[in-house]
């Protein structure tokens, strides 16, 4: 399954900590995700996916939610897009 990634962003603040998200789109799916993320540390990461524009398909959003569950490399490509968006 082909990633495109099509925005990410991140920043950091003492209050907010990290504060992130991703909007990218998956070959054969109608409809591109957004990832939020967020981290106290940059170790332990929490996230939530929604579709970026407009509702989908349940069954799309679930794979999609498996796979992020299944596959750290998937996960690790949607964080490290937005991680290397960071001012250093």
């Amino acid at each position: 399954m082909n990633l495109t990634i099509l925005h990410a962003e991140m920043s950091y603040s003492k209050e907010d900590k990290y504060v992130g998200k991703v909007d990218f789109q998956l070959d054969n799916h109608k409809q591109a995700y957004e990832m939020s993320l967020y981290s106290k540390d940059r170790k332990d990461w929490m996230y939530s996916l929604h579709f970026l524009n407009a509702s989908g398909s349940e069954e799309e959003i679930s794979k999609v939610e498996e796979l992020i569950e299944q596959n750290d490399d998937f996960f690790d490509q949607l964080l490290e897009a937005a991680v290397n968006t960071l001012e250093q």
